[in-house]
């Protein structure tokens, strides 16, 4: 049991020239010693310093605060000093832990090395989940990772054990689940190297998806930065009852949002509604506010939180939690930027696309919007699972669901996958006979891990190029994101209506008013899905699949052979010259939308993920060029030929040329994979110009020495052409808030200038002067 104990605080303001200080008399000790999980049974959870940091920044700011705000400010490395503005300051914060998947560990990782550090200085984990293509099944699919990723495996492994990381082994499930199910509880900080990290919000945590350069400061001990969030409230009434479920919240939040409506801010649920959902779903309805740009999303604590630790061996936590119940909800009175209201009981079950994530349509309409459209109405494939729905109450309902078509002698008429979202889930839902019904409507398991929902798909059912339509559980649908076909119309909804419409076999399939036909002729409806929200026997963990980091890893070895072509050691980025920068070319100008998708692929690319001249060769292959519409066809303005961009870039660098990317709105929205941001710096890429940029990827540039700069007017967008070429002026007087000048000479030799803005602090500024934030951490040490 923890050990801890409840003193009370007092707290002494002291007024003296002129500004106010702040002393706590006698503080909280309840830094206590818990079971995080089964793998940590001896952790420090630290609400004490939460508690005190909130009573400072609530008394200096003088108003009742919102969740998100107590729980970052909570984590202020200075309380008293730091400037707090919503939208504008910069915060440094202290995090609690960090979280690593596979594909994005091994850029961290390399970069950690890189530091010279001898051993991470916060709890740090790496989850192997992103290496494991889909094929034929779960046993068959996993002992095939094994084999192909055996050098990047190891290579993670040895790195952790070294370096203080905890690693769960391929098979343990997606980062995400296990956080939720081990390191994730109301209060905590947690940065991870994945877009989806949100999901952690619905057990009351912030958990901020980042990458890796900036997970690499937290794991050296360094205060994180992090733009003071705005704050949106969605106030949730009625309860969630029949068809609808959790997912549909998001899914009209995101119609109502877009994907980039929740840009620098955290979405904060409250209301009365929030105790009609479990755990696990307000899990998935964070989860998914990636998909809105958002910086995180949370629930605050209340029982079913509670229910759930003490369900997933951690109610020693549950019981500090109940001790410090008013920091892990909103005061009363707190003001939110903007507020959106929900009613669950008058909500009704949607689904979203294709091909982006806020297209919304109730699921009643649309059929009608698809026949309007020319969207294929039948259903190849139907997927649930996933980091967003794979919980066992999402298991649950759709096996109950399967057992009624079985009952009346029906399979699915589409094919249909299961993913299950960790080991543990797994391992109890066959237990229970889910995974056996699934299976026996015609469902195939596949392994615990990412999978078909990150593109991680051997697809052999169409061709590329044929026009089809797949309906998912999973969070994103950007074209091609699932199976490298850009024809494929992939709409994200419900594991519940996932299920329907792969029994119906059609898009316009609705299971509220519409009859299927049993094996004996018999019309029928499907009854509204119904699940245990956890399992009453308690869960089955299944095999164990995690490494603990020995004590002292400094005598380890971490091989990287010079030949490999799947990692490769990195060398520091050059400094900046001093100068301005000056008749830049640009390689391309994007037209339209332009996710990390279009700029680093995933798939089959995800193999080069340790290996950054390797994995340069995707560079923007998707992103469509204005100047002929075409996607990787470029013109090499030195040669006159054209060719793909990675290749041109090339070309340019090693003719000392450097160049500019030109592109639209939320450039750089979806995963939080640096390698966006690697590959161009890698390939000569100095600065980035767009209308506006999604916040991780933004960040990600700086880190790695680019400009990311906005058109103070982004009509401006129309003045640059593909064959001019750009000055960046002003750079010796680079400072925080004040415009840069962009010069654009153009081929008829008449020129213009445009001015650019920067989201650029002092600190921040200091990166790109020396190269990159990795460069500036090993001039600081």
């Amino acid at each position: 049991m923890a050990s801890y104990c409840l003193t009370v605080t007092r707290l002494r303001l002291v007024l003296g020239s002129g500004a106010r200080r702040f002393h706590v008399c006698s503080a909280f000790n309840a830094k206590a010693k818990v079971a995080m999980s089964r793998f940590e049974p001896n952790s420090t959870v630290n609400y004490g310093k939460m508690h005190e940091n909130i009573i400072i920044v609530r008394q200096r700011l003088g108003r009742p605060l919102t969740l998100s705000e107590k729980i970052v400010y909570g984590h202020l490395d200075d309380p008293v000093g730091q400037d707090i503005a919503r939208g504008s300051t910069y915060l440094r914060l202290r995090p609690d832990r960090v979280a690593m998947q596979d594909a994005t560990a091994q850029m961290a990782m390399l970069q950690f090395i890189s530091s010279g550090l001898a051993r991470v200085a916060v709890p740090s984990t790496i989850h192997c989940d992103h290496l494991i293509e889909a094929q034929i099944g779960g046993v068959e699919d996993l002992q095939r990772a094994k084999e192909v990723n055996e050098e990047v495996y190891n290579f993670l492994a040895s790195a952790g054990a070294k370096y203080g990381v905890g690693f769960w082994k391929p098979g343990s499930g997606i980062i995400h689940q296990i956080i939720l199910e081990n390191y994730a509880y109301p209060g905590v900080m947690l940065i991870g190297t994945d877009s989806h990290t949100p999901n952690g919000g619905g057990l009351g945590s912030i958990c901020i998806g980042v990458g890796g350069a900036d997970a690499v400061d937290v794991m050296a001990g360094i205060p994180w930065e992090l733009k003071c969030p705005n704050v949106i409230g969605v106030k949730l009434t009625g309860s969630l009852s029949g068809w609808t479920s959790p997912k549909d919240v998001i899914l009209k939040v995101a119609g109502i949002l877009t994907v980039k409506g929740g840009t620098g801010a955290i979405v904060e649920y409250h209301g009365p509604g929030v105790d009609s959902i479990s755990c696990t779903g307000m899990a998935t309805i964070c989860n998914m506010g990636a998909e809105i740009g958002a910086t995180t999303s949370v629930f605050p604590y209340n029982h079913r939180m509670k229910t759930y630790m003490e369900k997933t061996g951690r109610g020693e936590i549950a019981v500090l939690a109940d001790q410090f119940k008013e920091d892990l909800v909103p005061d009363n009175g707190c003001e939110y930027d903007q507020v959106i209201e929900i009613n669950l009981s008058e909500l009704k079950p949607h689904i979203n696309g294709p091909f982006t994530p806020d297209l919304a349509h109730p699921v009643s309409e649309i059929g009608a919007t698809a026949k309007k459209n020319g969207w294929p109405l039948e259903v190849k494939v139907g997927l649930i699972g996933s980091c967003t729905n794979s919980s066992y109450e999402d298991m649950g309902r759709a096996a109950s669901l399967a057992k009624q078509a079985l009952d009346k002698g029906l399979k699915c008429k589409s094919q249909f996958t299961v993913t299950p979202g960790s080991e543990q889930i797994r391992a109890t839902i066959e237990r229970d006979g889910y995974s056996k019904i699934l299976r026996d409507v015609g469902g195939v398991v596949l392994a615990n891990a990412c999978g078909p929902c990150i593109g991680q798909w051997d697809r052999k059912d169409v061709k590329k190029g044929e026009k089809n339509t797949i309906v998912t559980s999973y969070n994103r649908n950007f074209t091609a994101r699932n199976d490298a076909n850009p024809a494929t119309h992939a709409f994200v909804t419900s594991p519940e209506i996932v299920t329907a419409m792969a029994i119906a076999g059609t898009l316009d399939f609705n299971p509220e008013t519409d009859y299927l036909t049993a094996a004996n002729g018999e019309k029928f409806m499907l009854e509204p899905p119904t699940g245990d929200e956890l399992p009453s026997k308690d869960f089955d963990p299944g095999q164990d699949t995690y490494q603990h980091p020995p004590a002292d890893g400094a005598a380890l070895t971490v091989i990287v052979s010079p030949s490999s072509n799947r990692l490769q050691l990195l060398e520091p980025f050059d400094r900046w010259h001093g100068k301005d920068m000056e008749e830049m070319r640009v390689l391309i100008k994007v037209k339209g939308k332009c996710t990390t998708d279009h700029i680093s692929a995933a798939g089959p690319w995800l193999k080069f993920r340790g290996h950054l001249d390797n994995i340069s060769n995707n560079m923007l292959i998707g992103a469509v060029n204005i100047d002929n519409e075409a996607i990787n066809k470029v013109k090499n303005l030195l040669t006159g030929e054209f060719g793909g961009v990675p290749d041109v870039a090339r070309h340019y660098k090693a003719n000392g040329v450097n160049w500019v990317v030109v592109g639209d709105d939320n450039y750089g929205e979806g995963s939080s994979r640096e390698h966006a941001a690697l590959e161009p710096r890698h390939l000569g890429g100095r600065a980035i110009i767009v209308k506006s940029f999604a916040r991780i990827h933004e960040t990600n540039l700086k880190k790695q020495g680019l400009l990311p700069l906005t058109f103070a007017d982004p009509k401006d967008y129309d003045k640059i052409r593909p064959d001019d070429k750009i000055s960046i002026t002003g750079l010796k007087t680079f400072a925080p808030g004040k415009p840069v000048t962009a010069v654009i000479k153009h081929s008829n030799g008449s020129q213009e200038s445009i001015t650019l803005n920067h989201t650029f602090n002092k600190n921040q500024i200091e990166w790109f002067q020396a190269g990159s934030a990795l460069n500036r951490m090993k001039e600081l040490q």
